[in-house]
């Protein structure tokens, strides 16, 4: 199945290379991308498809396993990045950034991961109860959830009408300018938490069974739970510096990726390569389903997210 998911997403990622203005054929793909082919077809691939292509695999992938992780340590499939506040924070701090310093790029990165690191410590502090209690942390995180939007809401009537414009795309979640120095060390960071998620997934596992057991057997919940939720946060405040908070795509991840290769080390490779896909199929509609009109992608995985959020609180008890 993972195989399954993994082609799914090349189909997907050579379908994004090939259409748009200028057709392209898979043989014109792969000679540009080994530097055999002409002037106009290597911008095309290299400058233009290509940036947007990887953007779009690195933050499906990083809010996939953010997304998670965040479900497994809390128990609770609600509990993705984007409802309980870890999004909000990192969008506020971003929004303010973009509206009262015009920040973009690498600072724009920092200021983003710096929103979400914060964001996430108070909400431990404030959820903490002789540890990280998974439904106390949700509802601290919907209480922060709606503080950022506040924030977000001020910066965005007291900032330049420009800038304002500027910051509402990037709020929407768009691939349409992302910067390529970010994305390079979006492509780095990724790489390197997705290997500590990796090497901590056999945490996972144990936590999955509870505190008490996960105690017995030798490990410290509390701490384990810190150093995951840590990483969860900064792989989605990377995705989230690099295109905006491209929403729901952490939420459907990991419940995908469960039913179809269960848990473990497995699962959280399989939430990646869900996450990239969902990204990369929702931006091909984005762009390509209305002739003459390109959306945010953002707005698809709104459109397919947010009835999915529902279904789940109504089949929760």
């Amino acid at each position: 199945m993972l195989a399954v998911l993994v082609a799914v997403c090349l189909a997907l990622a050579v379908v994004a290379l090939s259409v748009g203005e200028i057709a392209l054929s898979p043989g014109e793909i792969l000679a540009a991308l080994t530097g055999r082919a002409d002037r106009v077809t290597s911008f095309v691939i290299t400058e233009l498809r290509g940036p947007r292509l990887l953007a779009a695999v690195l933050v499906g992938a990083s809010l996939g396993v953010g997304g998670a992780i965040v479900q497994s340590v809390v128990r609770n499939p609600i509990a993705s990045p984007d409802v309980i506040g870890i999004t909000a924070g990192a969008s506020a701090s971003g929004l303010t950034a973009i509206t009262l310093f015009a920040a973009s790029g690498l600072a724009l990165f920092g200021v983003v991961v710096a929103g979400a690191l914060l964001v996430a410590v108070v909400m431990i502090g404030l959820s903490w109860r002789r540890g990280i209690g998974g439904n106390r942390l949700v509802l601290v995180g919907i209480g922060v959830a709606a503080l950022g939007v506040s924030v977000t809401g001020w910066m965005l009537t007291r900032g330049d009408v420009q800038d304002a414009a500027v910051a509402l795309l990037w709020l929407t979640g768009s691939l349409n300018n992302v910067d390529g120095s970010v994305l390079g060390i979006l492509g780095v960071a990724f790489v390197v938490l997705f290997v500590l998620a990796l090497l901590q997934s056999s945490r996972l596992g144990v936590l999955a069974f509870g505190d008490d057991l996960a105690a017995s057997l030798g490990l410290p919940p509390n701490r384990a739970k810190l150093l995951l939720v840590l990483t969860a946060v900064c792989l989605t405040a990377g995705a989230v510096a690099a295109a905006g908070p491209v929403s729901f795509v952490a939420l459907m991840s990991a419940p995908i990726a469960r039913r179809l290769v269960g848990r473990g080390r497995v699962a959280l490779a399989a939430s990646a390569a869900t996450g990239a896909t969902v990204v990369v199929a929702s931006d091909l509609i984005a762009q390509f389903a209305v002739p003459g009109v390109q959306f945010p992608v953002g707005v698809v995985t709104g459109i397919v997210g947010a009835p999915y959020l529902l279904w789940l609180i109504a089949r929760q008890r």
